[in-house]
């Protein structure tokens, strides 16, 4: 019993200890760990977030490994990537005693592309396997592809539900798993899970994007765990919710209008910089904006009745309907067109 007192004691202080950490962060930012050469994979980075995060991880001269099912796009954000890797290396003429002297630039980081259907668990391992023989072993891993149906649930076909909860949520497990043995062999890499606000808390409407997401959620955290208990901690974890991002997958959703100019949809570039710093810094979880963290807490602590009653003053409640009309309308005129 002594002993079981002794061991209570101790986890006080290093809870109190994290939290003393945690709040230091905040006063002094942390340094921003290099990426340089490092070999970055990012799941749908043909356009939204991930093509930001490509030109972010590029900045950086991170080795870039571009996944998306859309090999157009895909090729489009690898020639911006391109373009970065460009300016960084273009030369600079520094004044010399005689003249000017010629730096020269540090080896150009490539980047790679691969048309892969996360959706298909066959494609994602053939592609890993690819990506090893072809880049190396693979360092960071942006788990970031997503899609949403845009239909209410009983209207909503079931392969829309299926793919829903595959690519949102099982493609993260088949990439884990295609590339975190060599993570543990080595005790070194970063998982990062692209999730949301709505796997955190949801509303009407879209209740197969808010169960992939939450699913997302959960596995983040359990492997979270698994990585702690097996004490490998070269092994970073980073689990990104931002609320409403302004890429158009969500167009047409509305808070109520009184509320909106205090809590706008996020611009996306905001988004993902608030998101690596996070990545650079090994922090374990970002919510953008903060009063995300707020809303989850208050969702664990308040009766439901209680959140059902902030959700309709926010206008919360029916948010997604202009969304799903506006997707249901554009169904239908595409049907109108191919009948004709």
């Amino acid at each position: 019993m002594v002993i079981i007192i002794a061991e209570f004691f101790v986890v006080i202080l290093k809870v109190l200890w994290a939290f003393v950490t945690a709040g230091a962060k905040w006063v002094v930012r942390p340094k921003e760990k290099s990426v340089t050469g490092q070999v970055c994979v990012i799941t749908g980075a043909g356009g939204g977030l991930g093509r930001l995060f490509a030109k972010e991880f590029a900045r950086r001269r991170a080795i870039l490994v571009l996944w998306d099912i859309n090999s157009q796009s895909n090729e489009e954000t690898a020639e911006m990537v391109r373009q970065i890797y460009h300016e960084l290396d273009t030369p600079v003429t520094q004044d010399g005693p005689v003249g000017g002297v010629e730096e020269v630039p540090p080896c150009q980081p490539q980047v790679y592309t691969y048309v892969c259907d996360v959706g298909k668990r066959e494609s994602v391992y053939s592609t890993a396997e690819k990506v090893r023989r072809e880049v190396g072993e693979v360092d960071i891993l942006i788990n970031n592809a997503g899609v949403v149906s845009g239909h209410h649930l009983l209207e909503c076909p079931d392969e829309l539900i299926e793919r829903t909860m595959v690519v949102n949520c099982h493609a993260h497990f088949w990439t884990t798993k295609a590339f975190l043995p060599k993570m543990l062999e080595l005790n070194h890499g970063h998982i990062v899970t692209v999730a949301s606000s709505l796997g955190l808390f949801s509303t009407a409407g879209v209740e197969d994007y808010c169960a992939s997401k939450f699913g997302a959620i959960g596995f983040h955290e359990s492997l979270s765990h698994e990585l702690k208990a097996s004490e490998k901690d070269g092994i970073n974890m980073t689990l990104v919710c931002p609320y409403l991002v302004d890429t158009g997958m969500f167009k047409g959703c509305r808070i109520r209008k009184e509320i909106e100019p205090f809590l706008p949809p996020l611009k996306p570039e905001f988004c993902v910089k608030q998101a690596m710093r996070a990545i650079l810094t090994d922090q374990p979880m970002i919510c953008t904006p903060r009063i995300v963290y707020m809303v989850n807490f208050m969702k664990s602590i308040l009766p439901f009745e209680a959140i059902v009653c902030m959700y309709r003053f926010l206008g919360a409640d029916k948010c997604m309907y202009p969304f799903l009309a506006q997707r249901k309308e554009a169904m239908n005129n595409n049907e109108a067109k191919n009948g004709i």
